[in-house]
């Protein structure tokens, strides 16, 4: 019997190809998947909705409204429920938009497209929330690189009923450095 109890052992299980934590008493495997974010990318009429951030990461940046998925939630019901929390605003999501994948967090986002269905507001998460035009988009100020990813997507298929859902740009990690913007 090991002293420390719990999943606390690095070893390979039978059947996997990497290491797990493992309790040795009763053979638990302790698996740590990626988190899944969900959000939007918001319109109304030709305008985007961003919220400035109140939280960190990336406090006082501007961001589609987005977060992380709940357990027993539907990704769509996630990315309404995080539009209601930052800028207290119910939507309707259109289409998915893209799926991104930041690696270095262990990463995976659902990015969808909707439209604005009535008023807005900060929620507790946002100093701020706003509608911008394309030309008045704060770029050096968006919170991370796939909020930049997202709002480019959104424009390339803007008046398309049908298209595949987008994934990082070709060569980007989600990675915070100079190169992170497309």
């Amino acid at each position: 019997m090991s002293a420390l109890k719990g999943p606390v052992t690095r070893r390979i299980p039978p059947g996997e190809d990497r290491e797990r934590l493992v309790c040795l008493d009763c053979g638990f495997v302790n698996y740590q998947n990626p988190k899944v974010v969900v959000g939007s990318v918001v319109t109304s009429a030709d305008k985007l909705l961003l919220c400035r951030r109140a939280i960190e990461p990336r406090r006082g940046f501007w961001t589609i409204p987005a977060g992380f998925l709940e357990e027993h939630e539907d990704p769509q019901a996630g990315a309404r429920r995080e539009a209601r929390e930052e800028a207290t605003a119910d939507i309707a999501i259109d289409a998915l938009l893209a799926v991104y994948t930041v690696a270095r967090i262990s990463q995976v986002q659902l990015i969808y497209r909707a439209t604005l269905a009535g008023a807005f507001a900060p929620g507790p998460e946002s100093l701020d929330v706003a509608l911008f035009d394309w030309d008045r988009l704060p770029w050096d100020e968006l919170a991370f690189p796939s909020v930049h990813w997202a709002l480019r997507h959104h424009r390339s298929v803007l008046g398309q009923s049908v298209f595949a859902p987008f994934v990082n740009p070709t060569g980007e990690t989600g990675d915070m450095g100079p190169t992170s913007r497309i």
